[in-house]
């Protein structure tokens, strides 16, 4: 006897057996076609929704903290709660001698600006910061060099400056090597960057001019405040290990009551993506869920019809048994017909998330950002086609087995 497989005498008995009721196959195929495709779009959409989000904080190091100060909140010591204070580089200094966690740091201190080059002027802000601050925020450059150690040890008057400050003071021009004045102070333009993603330490970075830390505050005559500090910790710490030394240095260095945590501002960037991530774990993990509820409702529908086909082809199978057909004959032909349902109807159904999810990728691509990963992995595609298969197989065996039970008699005198 032939392989079913390659005889084509079956397949054209599969193919009149299904087209024998179009609109009950139309309906079963959409079920599935639809099971497939929905699943897929909720997988693939759910890691575009993702992408979307941490694309806002691209750029940033994923383990940054940061420290600003606020007023107090407690009394102590004499001084009653509202005291304004100013971190300055004792407790920076204090903070970097004795935390095991810290890898990168830098001040981070921002004024108001009023930039110009020749008759032309920006508005915009003033940033002082240190050699490891483009460590930690990666921009992207554009032209000439970040800020460096050497700058800011030296002293220089040097500034790089944002993509938008480039375009008003500049033009198309380049700026790099140029003279720009900075609230009456002259800085030599050494790079023009810009900011990848959404997300900013203290001001967006494509509006700014950015100079060495050292150089602010020595030619703005603010001594030895700071500002604020920014740091990453060490792989395998965050940022909040690190606070406990961060108080003990500010605590030991200002009036501030050591249960006053609230006299400072505390970030940790690496809570804010752990957030992301369990959003999303929660996100995808609905998705697979409503997916598999329109899954297994297209696997039922599967079974019905082929339920519904073996009842109809019982003096059919009758007369096949009757003319030496072996059960097993009957099961594959029942199993095939199922197979065939559920393969192509699911691969059309991911063909075509596959096409909307291309559509929304396309729709949020950001030129600087890049792709927000609206995508079904191969792998996705292969496991959500397979589950099909295996689902739909096992549909169609309880029909299968009801067919290998019919007897030729029996069948033959079904009215």
């Amino acid at each position: 006897m032939k392989n079913p497989i390659f005889d084509i005498d079956n397949w054209r008995e599969i193919g009149a057996t299904l087209a024998r009721n179009k609109t009950r196959t139309f309906l079963t195929a959409f079920g599935i076609f639809w099971g497939t495709a929905m699943l897929a779009m909720l997988w693939g959409g759910a890691s575009g929704l993702e992408g979307m989000m941490k694309r806002n904080f691209q750029g940033f190091a994923t383990n940054l903290g940061g420290v600003f100060p606020n007023r107090t909140t407690k009394p102590y010591k004499g001084f009653n709660k509202g005291l304004s204070w100013s971190l300055d580089d004792n407790d920076v200094t204090y903070f970097r001698r004795v935390c095991p966690y810290l890898e990168y740091s830098s001040t981070l201190t921002f004024n108001v600006a009023s930039m110009t080059y020749k008759d032309k002027t920006n508005a915009g802000q003033v940033q002082g910061v240190e050699g490891d601050y483009f460590k930690m925020q990666i921009p992207i450059i554009y032209e000439g060099r970040a800020l460096n150690s050497s700058d800011v040890s030296g002293y220089r008057k040097v500034a790089v400056i944002g993509k938008n400050v480039a375009d008003e003071l500049f033009g198309n021009d380049s700026a790099v090597g140029k003279f720009i004045e900075i609230n009456k102070i002259y800085f030599q333009v050494i790079g023009v960057v810009g900011q990848q993603g959404e997300a900013s330490l203290g001001g967006r970075m494509d509006d700014a001019a950015i100079i060495p830390a050292t150089t602010m505050r020595r030619a703005y005559n603010m001594g030895t405040d700071v500002g604020g500090l920014v740091f990453t910790a060490v792989p395998g710490h965050t940022p909040t290990e690190a606070k406990a030394w961060l108080w003990r240095a500010i605590t030991s260095n200002h009036p501030i009551d050591p249960t006053d945590e609230n006299a400072i501002w505390f970030m940790d960037i690496s809570e804010m993506f752990a957030m992301v991530d369990n959003l999303f774990l929660g996100i995808s993990l609905l998705a697979l869920f409503v997916g598999a509820g329109t899954l297994m409702a297209g696997v039922i529908g599967v079974g019905n019809i082929m339920w519904i086909i073996v009842k109809e082809r019982t003096q059919e199978i009758g007369i096949r048994r009757a003319i030496g057909a072996k059960p097993s004959d009957i099961i594959a032909q029942i199993l095939t017909e199922s197979m065939v349902l559920t393969t192509v109807a699911g691969i059309a159904g991911v063909c075509f998330a596959t096409i909307v999810l291309a559509v929304a990728d396309k729709l949020t691509f950001d030129p600087v950002l890049g792709s927000a990963h609206f995508e079904l992995h191969f792998s996705h595609a292969v496991t959500i086609v397979l589950t099909f298969l295996l689902l739909g197989s096992l549909a169609g065996m309880v029909p299968a087995g009801k067919a290998m039970r019919i007897k030729p008699i029996e069948a033959l005198n079904d009215k």
